[in-house]
């Protein structure tokens, strides 16, 4: 079977390094708030040319305690897209806020920066942009609209680590950026985690108390926080994976060019910005015989996702909002038609010929258009 995402490969070529980071922290018993914390939100705070970095429990914490550092709740709205994984709505309903979408540029499957500004009101704070894939945003038109309306910008870049927008790392550009070190990430651990990168002193010791329970010197509680802290196991590992992210990126990029180049004209392939650095977290395509194809592949031994099957719009929890079907076209046609590849670092020549030559077996030299 050609899995989705090959964890185990990656594993086997650290497994030393990792092996001995993992003894380490044992031997030395300092499991929470210790060096290896301290060092992995250093590499990542100098990676992304940002002045703090907060590591936390995991993405998803990232963005929640980004929006409390922003002092974002209840009775407020924030801007986001429909088109991406739950957590990034969660979070807003989850502070007290709502959530007002607008649909996604066709092309990119990020925000549309155009609709943006017909979504704001008098109580929108804040757009959280989602890198989606690991294709940048475009974030020059929404840092505009933002900048006129006083508006905080969070990168949700839990995709997108080391993705590059006119030269700046995504998560570097807003006023805070969130990433996720979920084990199928570009940079994983091997369990949740995730940090915060921000170049605001106020967000860094707001996200600081928020994720230890409010609190700097023990049993002295400032605010209300939670438990979100990266554990120094956590830590440890990403150390030694941090080392591979560009070499495994580049390669994530080799193999995207690959199935592009093979499968343009038979399958809607990726749109890559000609200024931006994509970094491939999926490899999506779209083809209207989504389904089909990927049971297809299933027999083949080829593993195949959907991201993401439910636009958040649509989803029975924010039926309350009253959104209506078609209201995000755009976003609802990709969730219909969208299928991820196999994409890995240590995706063999021959898995991927294999992976193409299965999808042109299937589909044959009929392109369905968009």
């Amino acid at each position: 079977m050609i899995p989705l995402v090959d964890l185990k490969s990656e594993y086997e070529k650290l497994r030393s390094n990792i092996q001995k980071e993992i003894n380490k922290v044992i031997e030395d018993s300092s499991f929470i708030l210790g060096s290896n914390g301290k060092e992995i939100e250093s590499k990542i705070s100098r990676y992304t040319n940002t002045k703090y970095g907060i590591g936390v429990g995991s993405g998803t914490d990232a963005l929640l305690i980004a929006l409390e550092s922003l002092k974002i709740g209840k009775n407020d709205e924030v801007i986001t897209t429909p088109f991406t994984f739950f957590a990034t709505a969660e979070v807003i309903t989850r502070v007290g806020a709502t959530p007002v979408f607008v649909d996604i540029d066709p092309k990119t499957y990020n925000i549309n920066p155009e609709l943006i500004e017909k979504a704001i009101t008098k109580k929108t704070k804040a757009i959280i942009v989602v890198h989606l894939f690991g294709q940048p945003a475009d974030m020059d038109p929404i840092m505009k609209i933002a900048e006129k309306h006083n508006l905080k910008v969070i990168e949700d870049a839990c995709q997108s680590i080391g993705a590059v927008y006119k030269g700046r790392k995504t998560g570097s550009i807003g006023d805070a950026g969130c990433y996720s070190f979920f084990p199928s990430k570009n940079l994983g651990a091997y369990g949740d985690g995730g940090i915060i990168v921000t170049d605001n002193e106020e967000i860094c010791q707001n996200a600081k108390l928020l994720r230890n329970h409010g609190s700097t010197k023990k049993y002295e509680h400032k605010m209300i926080g939670i438990n979100s802290r990266l554990d120094e196991l956590q830590a440890a590992i990403l150390k030694v994976k941090f080392n591979m992210l560009e070499e495994w990126n580049i390669k994530r990029r080799e193999i995207a060019k690959k199935y592009t180049e093979e499968l343009n004209g038979i399958v809607n392939t990726p749109f890559v910005e000609k200024e931006s650095l994509h970094v491939f977290h999926q490899y999506c395509i779209q083809t209207k015989c989504r389904d089909q194809l990927s049971s297809f592949l299933k027999k083949k031994n080829i593993a195949t996702a959907v991201y993401y099957p439910i636009p958040l719009h649509l989803q029975p929890v924010y039926k309350y909002l009253q959104y209506k079907q078609n209201q995000f076209p755009f976003a609802e046609k990709v969730s219909k038609n969208i299928l991820a590849l196999p994409i890995f670092p240590m995706m063999t020549e021959e898995q991927q010929k294999y992976i193409v030559s299965s999808i042109k077996e299937f589909l044959g030299d009929n392109y369905e258009g968009d």
